[in-house]
């Protein structure tokens, strides 16, 4: 297994059992950091339940599957964002208008692009969902 990053494999993780139907799957090493990045993707509707399993290690996460992803990813190098700048990305990332979610992490937490806009501010960019 090749380490691209923690959150680009947990991603990776979610992909690979998403593509082959898995009802769940096992994140780990889990930390603080992929859980608000998979709380977004859940309020969002992209995933179910999160639930975290102490290891007496790292710990790992239980991601419960709904087949709503087509693709998802990490976006490397983490660009800063303004707050006027997500259409841009939007059309490099998303396939289409309106379908999809940029995750960003801002100093009001990590959120969708939308939320940011909506409260004006900017970022860097971390992921991508549809």
């Amino acid at each position: 297994m090749v380490l691209m990053g923690t959150l680009a494999n947990a991603l990776a993780t979610i992909m690979n059992n998403e593509v082959r139907g898995h009802k769940e799957c096992i994140i780990y090493p889990a930390s603080k950091f992929i859980a608000q990045v998979l709380r977004v993707m859940q309020k969002e509707g992209y995933i179910g339940e999160i639930e975290y399993i102490d290891d007496g290690r790292s710990g790992k996460l239980r991601v419960q599957l709904l087949g709503r992803i087509n693709k998802c990813g990490v976006i490397k190098p983490r660009f800063p964002v303004k707050k006027n700048e997500f259409e841009e990305w939007e059309k490099r990332y998303l396939p289409s208008r309106d379908l999809g979610i940029l995750i960003v992490s801002t100093s009001k937490g990590v959120m969708t692009h939308r939320e940011a806009k909506k409260l004006g501010v900017g970022g860097v960019l971390i992921a991508y969902v549809y």
